[in-house]
C-alpha cells in the first residue's frame, strides 16, 4: 500500500529553540505546515525527541485534511535535526524515525544542510549557521558534503549567540576591576537590565533574581555598543565575523570550491538579525581569502531547505521547487 501523499515529503527543521514541519506534495504544494518547541535528543534521548514530534506531525497532517494512521504519510521524511552532530547520533534518529512509519523512506542530516539548501537552486554550496551556537555545512550534487562537530570550544568553535553575551559580560567586568580595557559594555549593560552597576547585574543572575536565559539579551547590547564605535565590542564582533569565514573557507577549500564562484548561505539569529557590523565585516573577510564566493543571508525559513532536500530524493521536478518557494516567499516590499 502506498503512501496517503504519493511522491510526498514530510519536512522537519528542528533547532534548540523551535521546529517546523511542513507537508508537502510531490509538485512543491504545501500542503500543512506546524511549529513546536526545540528538538533535544542529546539530552532526552532519540526516542523521546522524536516521540515529541508526533503532535506536530498530526497538526500538518490534520492541516492538509489527512489523519496519521497504518499506512505511510509520505513517500520521503527530510528530516534536518539540531544536535543530529555525530555519525552515530544520525544514524539512531534515522531508526526511530523509520520505526515511527510515517514515511517509506527516511532521510536525516544536521539542520545547517536545511540552512544550506534553502538559499541554494542546487544542492551546491556551503552555509553557516550563527545563532545560539555556531556551525557550518557544505554539499555538492554528488553526494559529497563537509561538515563539523560542533559540540562547542572542545571541537574548535568559537562564537554565536551565547558566547557573544559572555564575551560581553566578560569584557565589562574586566574593564570594571582593571584587568582589561574601558568598555562601554560597563555601562550598557547595567542600564539595559535596570540596574545601577554591572555588579547589581550579575548578582541579580547569580541568585535567581534574573533567569539564566536573560543572558543572551547582552548579545544585542554588544552589537549596539559596537555599531557606536567601541574598541571592544569592535574586537569581539571582528572575531565572530573571523570564525565564521574560517568555517566557510575550510569547507570550500575541503570541497575544492575555493576557486570557484559559489553561494556561500548565512543564517541564524545572530546573521539574520541585520547587524552591519557583522555582515560588512564577513562580506570584507570573504571577498579577501575567497573572492568568488557569493555571501547571501536567507529570506526564507530553513524548513524549505528540509522540503527541498525531501524532493531532490524523491528526483521532483525543477517546477516542484519553483512552487515550494513561491509558498514560502516573504511579502513584496510595501
Amino acid at each position: 500500500m502506498g503512501a496517503l501523499v504519493p511522491g510526498g515529503v514530510l519536512a522537519f527543521d528542528a533547532g534548540n529553540s523551535k521546529t517546523d514541519v511542513a507537508l508537502v506534495a510531490a509538485d512543491g504544494t504545501v500542503l500543512g505546515t506546524a511549529r513546536g518547541g526545540g528538538f533535544e535528543p542529546q539530552k532526552i534521548g532519540p526516542v523521546a525527541a522524536v516521540a515529541g514530534l508526533e503532535p506536530l506531525v498530526r497538526a500538518a497532517a490534520a492541516d492538509a485534511g489527512l489523519q496519521l494512521g497504518d499506512v505511510p504519510l509520505v513517500q520521503q521524511i527530510s528530516a534536518c535535526l539540531a544536535n543530529a552532530d555525530l555519525p552515530i547520533e544520525v544514524e539512531q534518529l534515522t531508526a526511530v524515525f523509520e520505526d515511527c512509519g510515517w514515511a517509506e523512506s527516511v532521510y536525516v542530516t544536521n539542520d545547517t544542510f536545511a540552512l544550506l539548501r534553502s538559499g541554494v537552486d542546487e544542492p551546491r554550496g556551503v552555509a553557516v549557521v550563527c545563532g545560539a551556537g555556531i556551525n557550518c555545512s557544505g554539499m555538492l550534487p554528488d553526494g559529497r558534503t563537509a561538515r563539523f562537530t560542533a559540540l562547542g570550544k572542545m571541537t574548535g568553535d568559537w562564537g554565536g549567540g551565547a558566547q557573544l553575551a559572555e564575551e560581553a559580560f566578560w569584557s565589562a567586568s574586566r574593564a570594571e576591576d582593571g584587568r582589561g580595557p574601558a568598555t562601554a559594555l560597563l555601562t550598557a549593560l547595567p542600564t539595559h537590565y535596570g540596574k545601577s552597576s554591572l555588579a547589581g547585574v550579575i548578582e541579580a543572575f547569580h541568585f535567581g533574581e534574573f533567569p539564566a536565559e536573560r543572558q543572551l539579551e547582552a548579545g544585542p547590547v554588544l552589537f549596539q555598543v559596537a555599531a557606536d564605535g567601541d574598541t571592544v565590542a569592535l574586537g569581539i564582533i571582528q572575531q565572530q565575523a573571523e570564525e565564521i569565514v574560517a568555517m566557510a573557507v575550510s569547507a570550500l577549500r575541503r570541497l575544492e570550491l575555493l576557486d570557484e564562484r559559489v553561494t556561500v548561505v548565512l543564517g541564524g539569529g545572530v546573521l539574520t538579525a541585520g547587524h552591519s557590523v557583522l555582515l560588512d565585516r564577513v562580506t570584507r573577510l570573504l571577498a579577501d581569502i575567497a573572492p568568488k564566493a557569493v555571501p547571501r543571508v536567507v529570506d526564507v525559513p530553513p524548513v524549505v531547505g528540509a522540503a527541498l532536500l525531501g524532493l531532490d530524493h524523491t528526483a521532483a521536478e525543477a517546477s516542484a521547487q519553483e512552487r515550494l518557494r513561491a509558498a514560502f516567499a516573504p511579502p513584496p516590499a510595501a
